[in-house]
């Protein structure tokens, strides 16, 4: 429990009842009154439990006969201002108050290391904070350095020393409307306190001078009178708001206690809040008649009654301490695990943590974690705007409400970042552009990648567990970070048609065949429609593996120029012309020259009844068991991009998407089977007629198996019709004989009964006639139950 000891001259003056109260907080004891209502306490004496030991603020006359000093000229502009400009919300003031007070703290202890006599006049360094509804006033006080009284005059009466006037310049002159980084020039944070209090005193005792109070309403002067009370405070600084009418909820211990813990839980120095609060006990019945009985007596029972009593003690706000600012050797595993939990409020463990310093161009501690779970609506349209990375100045919390600190495929990582000397407007809560953020970005995101990185090396299963949430950021990154991208390689993982079930770049380039000049990928809907692509079958068939890509976004990654650098590998998909075995010699060239003479009757008759759909009929080098295949040009859109594009662009009617849909595709045919040997048979005896629609089906059949949707669905589904026709030995012009019945016509009465029901009488007909109903029913039971005798019978 925390309690300052009454001065003996304090002792001397209070009367009895009082005097033992604050004994009891003089040996350490909770102060406490009976409310019950019972008591013979008077209000004066409640009121003197319930405040804490050695609190005295100055009454409202001590400053009356004070020196009146003058404002500058343009104070009311400059409170004007920062009341309604540089804030954006009222309870930031706390924020700074403490911030100021732990300045104060941190500059006391210093000169202490060199003289350390320095603390004696108040050796407990502490901030608190007490809030009276009564008197409608919160009170901050410090054990911090203090200031003498022409400190209070400088620091408090002119704003800064730039004075009022070139602060107000430099806020108008600002380019982008915004006071960049004013908080270090002019020191205006103690103004925050108009936000909320009407007006306000400040109390300060240095080391070097008497006690002074200084007092303001920020209109246009301040007194400052020397503190006829004495030295009250020992050392340090008493900040008392008289608040506004509007500002009651922060005289509310549940408020304060909540905005310490958001924004100053990391402070070096304990932060304590005056809190009293309610209790019930059991005490003895002392109006029961029994009560002066003897105590040994078997025979009477004791009574008790129940009380309420209002304790008051100090609550220490900030028990939680900044590991980040511990060297990471000192932090054990799960230390970092609880602080994630309760820091981030997160149910389970984190993936995976990075607490690191980066020292040199920027200065800052940092942590980063992965969680197990990705935010909502990841990397979607309509993700909403995080609030994973909280910002510090020397665990000072500012805000959680960053743009740009990490990028969007970043964004999933929870995060804390305190900086010493990160520049901000006065506001403390946006951030300017300057190269220190830029710093401390590049190195957050090196400094992610590395975890990762690290994870997939250490920690195969975590990692694959990481993955599986995780891919789609990793892939972004590669697409919108250009600078990273040959980092994220490394991370990369995809379903193959080799050994294993995922693997990595590194290890495909591994199991390469000798003299292959591209790395086979083809992109699908999942992995299994991928295996059975006819385009895959011929380079499963003579050993060579293929990745499958089965994101939306690997259609971006297989075009990146990056990557192709990165590894030193073009890639090929293998649903597109362009492919090379590498192998390729004059014998397997001269034998595709020799099928291609043999084939070209047949090749000639598919480009005339394919003329619409393709630009080029060949014999494939790319097939063993499918008849055909349909391939996209080389800068053409593979299926899956075709789809990827029509679900962004989200109207057919496009004419880019049909542009690109339009386009003519590659007939590829399998000079090895049955069905394309069939067809030469019939084209070289004339024999086309015969199979007239056989090449449309093929091709709409074959672009269904590669990937592709229908041109035409109803003209493909009615070839279909029609070759079944002819393989059953059905008359191909013979339609369905369907009798169809027709719907029923209205009449007159149907039309006037419709509007009946819309003018409500049709309603209110069938109401009637539901109520005659139910009065018949009535009628039917009494006769039916008088004739059995009666209800009760019945």
């Amino acid at each position: 429990m925390l309690t300052d000891p009454p001065s003996f001259h304090t002792f001397l003056n209070m009367r009895p009842l009082a005097l033992l109260l604050a004994l009891a907080a003089f040996l350490g004891l909770a102060v406490a009154s009976d409310t019950s209502g019972g008591g013979s306490s008077s209000d004066a004496a409640t009121a003197a439990q319930l405040t804490p030991p050695g609190f005295n603020v100055p009454s409202a006359d001590v400053t009356k006969a004070g020196e009146s000093i003058k404002f500058e000229s343009d104070i009311n502009r400059l409170m004007t201002l920062i009341i309604n400009s540089l804030y954006k919300s009222k309870e930031v003031f706390l924020r700074e108050l403490i911030s100021n007070a732990s300045d104060a703290l941190d500059k006391i202890r210093f000169l202490s290391l060199t003289d350390p006599s320095k603390l004696e006049t108040n050796p407990d360094l502490k901030i608190t904070i007490v809030a009276s509804k009564a008197d409608n006033t919160l009170t901050i006080s410090d054990a911090g350095v203090g200031m003498t009284k022409d400190e209070l005059r400088n620091n408090l009466g002119t704003i800064a020393k730039s004075g009022t006037a070139d602060f107000l310049k430099s806020f108008e002159n600002n380019n982008n409307g915004s006071a960049s980084d004013l908080i270090g020039q002019f020191g205006v944070g103690f103004y925050s306190v108009f936000l909320v209090a009407d007006s306000v005193t400040v109390v300060s005792k240095n080391n070097a001078g008497e006690q002074y109070i200084w007092e303001s309403t920020s209109e246009n002067d301040f007194k400052l009178v020397k503190d006829p009370r004495g030295n009250t405070l020992g050392r340090g600084t008493q900040i008392v708001m008289h608040l506004k009418p509007d500002a009651a909820e922060f005289l509310e211990p549940a408020r304060l206690s909540g905005l310490v813990k958001k924004y100053s839980q990391f402070i070096n120095f304990p932060i304590y809040l005056w809190s009293v609060k309610t209790v019930e006990e059991e005490v003895p019945d002392l109006d029961d008649p029994n009560a002066d009985l003897a105590p040994n007596d078997d025979d009477v029972e004791d009574k008790t009654k129940t009380i309420t009593r209002e304790v008051a003690d100090w609550e220490l706000l900030n028990e939680n301490k900044p590991i980040w600012t511990r060297p990471p050797s000192t932090v054990s595993n799960d230390e970092y695990n609880e602080f994630y939990k309760s820091f981030f409020r997160d149910a389970v463990n984190p993936i995976a943590h990075n607490h690191f310093k980066a020292e040199g161009e920027a200065d800052f501690r940092s942590i980063l974690y992965i969680p197990t779970n990705p935010p909502a609506k990841f990397l979607q349209a309509d993700e909403p705007i995080n609030k994973n990375v909280k910002l510090f100045v020397r665990r000072v919390f500012i805000t959680d409400e960053i743009a740009g600190l990490l990028p969007r495929w970043l964004s999933f990582l929870r995060a804390i970042v305190d900086s010493d000397d990160l520049p901000l407007n006065v506001s403390r809560e946006t951030l300017q552009n300057h190269v220190v953020f830029k710093l401390i970005r590049k190195k957050l995101v090196n400094k992610a990648i590395d975890m990762i990185v690290k994870l997939s090396e250490s920690d195969p299963e975590a990692f694959k567990a990481f993955y599986k949430k995780y891919r789609s950021a990793i892939k972004f990154g590669i697409i919108e970070s250009k600078g990273f991208a040959k980092k994220l390689v490394k991370l990369l993982r995809f379903e193959t048609s080799g050994p294993t079930e995922l693997t990595s770049f590194d290890e495909y380039i591994g199991r390469m065949k000798k003299g292959q000049p591209q790395i086979y990928y083809i992109t699908a809907a999942d992995g299994k429609t991928a295996k059975s692509s006819p385009f895959v079958e011929k380079l499963v068939a003579r050993g060579y593996e293929v990745l499958f890509m089965t994101d939306p976004a690997d259609e971006y990654i297989g075009q990146s120029a990056d990557l192709k650098k990165a590894l030193g590998f073009p890639l090929q998909h293998v649903g597109k012309a362009g492919l090379k075995f590498g192998d390729e010699d004059e014998k397997s060239e001269a034998a595709v020259t020799k099928l291609t003479e043999e084939y070209k009757p047949l090749i000639d008759w598919l480009k005339t009844k394919l003329e619409a759909n393709v630009q080029e009929v060949r014999v494939s080098t790319q097939l063993t068991s499918s008849p055909s295949a349909v391939l996209a040009s080389q800068m053409g859109l593979s299926p899956s991009q075709e789809r990827l594009y029509a679900a962004q662009v989200g109207d057919r009617d496009d004419p880019m998407f049909n542009f690109y849909r339009s386009q003519k595709r590659i007939f590829e045919i399998n000079p090895a089977h049955p069905i394309i040997e069939g067809l030469l048979s019939k084209v070289k005896a004339g024999k086309q007629d015969e199979v007239d629609s056989v090449p449309y089906v093929l091709f709409e059949a074959t672009s269904i198996a590669s990937g592709w949707e229908p041109r035409d669905t109803k003209l493909f589904l009615t070839e279909i019709d029609r070759a079944l026709r002819r393989t059953i030995g059905i008359d191909v012009a013979k339609e369905a004989a369907v009798q169809v019945e027709p719907a029923p016509e209205k009449d007159d009465k149907d039309d006037k009964d419709d509007k009946d029901d819309k003018d409500g009488k049709g309603s209110e007909a069938t109401a009637a006639k539901d109520g005659a109903s139910a009065e018949e029913q009535d009628e039917e039971v009494e006769e039916e139950a008088d004739l059995f005798g009666g209800h009760d019978e019945l």
